[in-house]
């Protein structure tokens, strides 16, 4: 059983502010940090700090040539990372006094994929497989139908949200997402009705709902879980969500249920956002499991 994050590698732009910048507002910024971010290559560090042997498909440019060489730090599996002409993918983070941020980003090489990348990366995995995917890259369709076609388990983590991501859905083995993605693809704000909503669409999908300082749950067809949030002070919450999806699968490959493996990813991703910074803020196993005791 092997784990593949086909997803996005960026270079973050993270600059701190007395608050996030309104509409016609100039403001000048406390601290600026150039660091590795993107959701695929923050999910890829997750999986491997957590423990899980995890490989990384993806595309970077030229000047992003560092952010291989950081995933390769962690013992990741970067053969499969492209090299193109496109300048790499970046975003522009905000963070305000209390550690909420915003973020604008720019695609750059993750929309460079194409159907021989997306069957070069995948040639490689079959039936029982997992392959995790975001929505920072294109060609989604054609890596889930490829996957699909292979036998491959597929996860999605819906974000940033698009008109085109329910047509994925149907294919999709799980589902995670936070609630404000929930409300899109639902109408509704409550978690009960939002997972009864995605279940009643999709009755074969696992969902897995993050819902920030009220914890996260996990519905399939038979069962429902909460657990709630753990409270810190948080300092930059930039790579809480990611953090958190690392862990809880790989709880989920290592063959542990599903209530242990919603408290971990809780315990990862509280002590990820008392740190400042995207990758660099995800701790390791051994932290969380001394967090646990």
């Amino acid at each position: 059983m092997k784990m593949l994050v086909f997803g996005s590698l960026n270079i973050d732009h993270t600059y701190r502010m007395p608050h996030l910048v309104r509409a016609g507002e100039t403001l000048a910024s406390a601290s600026y940090q150039r660091n590795a971010g993107g959701k695929g290559l923050n999910q890829t560090i997750a999986l491997a700090r957590a423990g899980q042997p995890v490989s990384m498909a993806g595309a970077i440019g030229e000047d992003g040539l560092f952010l291989k060489a950081y995933l390769d730090s962690f013992g990741v599996d970067t053969s499969l990372i492209r090299i193109c002409e496109e300048a790499t993918g970046h975003a522009i983070i905000q963070l305000d006094a209390e550690g909420q941020n915003a973020i604008m980003l720019y695609g750059g090489a993750n929309q460079q994929m194409t159907k021989e990348s997306v069957s070069d990366a995948l040639s490689g995995f079959g039936p029982g497989d997992y392959l995790l995917l975001q929505n920072e890259i294109n060609c989604l369709d054609e890596i889930v139908r490829l996957a699909k076609e292979k036998g491959m388990k597929v996860i999605l983590n819906p974000s940033p949200m698009s008109d085109s991501l329910p047509a994925l859905l149907p294919q999709v083995d799980w589902l995670i997402l936070n609630e404000v993605e929930g409300a899109d693809l639902t109408g509704t704000s409550d978690p009960d009705a939002i997972v009864d909503a995605l279940l009643a669409r999709y009755p074969a999908c696992r969902i897995v709902l993050t819902l920030g300082t009220q914890g996260s749950m996990y519905a399939d067809g038979e069962n429902r879980y909460f657990q709630p949030v753990i409270k810190v002070e948080a300092v930059d919450t930039t790579a809480a969500g990611d953090t958190f999806t690392g862990f809880f699968f790989q709880s989920v490959l290592s063959g542990r249920d599903i209530p242990y493996a919603l408290r971990l990813a809780a315990n990862a991703s509280a002590i990820a956002v008392t740190r400042p910074g995207a990758g660099g803020s995800i701790p390791s196993l051994d932290e969380v499991l001394e967090k646990m005791k």
